[in-house]
């Protein structure tokens, strides 16, 4: 039994290594959920740039996660799949919505008086879904950091 609870010591400690150094190189990345109005091709290619790669960036760190807290608790971790499966469909449904802006980026331009009802439509998913993307992220951090003072602190420490 005391095998068994140093392994897991050892295990929790590895894989809280790799996830600090996932959550580093997220941080530099700082991706921003803020919606700009801006008209133009160049500003949402570099847009969905960003975005893809702090997506990429963000499955792995919330897959470690995952890894960690299944070290410990099954249950949960399995909850804790499904949001990041929720993440990363979520992610894929802002870079549609980005695609359609990029390919006709008036759409987005706040002066624009003229939008038709599928622009304006776009306009509110763009905004709508952001903020979903935000909140979602931040309840799988609020999610884990409960996690780890329950279960984790007490085994890494």
């Amino acid at each position: 039994m005391r095998q068994d609870s140093e392994n897991l010591k050892k295990s929790a400690k590895e894989y809280s290594e790799k996830l600090a150094k996932l959550g580093m190189e997220l941080g530099e990345i700082q991706f921003s959920y803020k919606v700009k109005r801006k008209p133009s091709k160049e500003y949402w290619q570099k847009r969905i740039d960003d975005f893809k790669k702090y997506n990429e960036k963000g499955m792995k760190y919330y897959n470690q996660v995952y890894s960690l807290m299944n070290l410990v608790n099954k249950e949960e971790s399995q909850m804790f799949l499904l949001h990041t499966s929720k993440f990363h469909q979520l992610g894929l449904t802002l870079i549609e919505i980005m695609e359609k802006i990029k390919e006709n980026p008036s759409i987005i331009d706040s002066k624009d008086k003229q939008l038709s009802q599928w622009s304006k439509e776009i306009r509110d998913q763009i905004t709508e879904h952001s903020d979903k993307c935000l909140h979602h992220e931040k309840d799988m951090n609020v999610s884990f950091r409960e996690f780890y003072e329950k279960y984790l602190k007490k085994i890494i420490e």
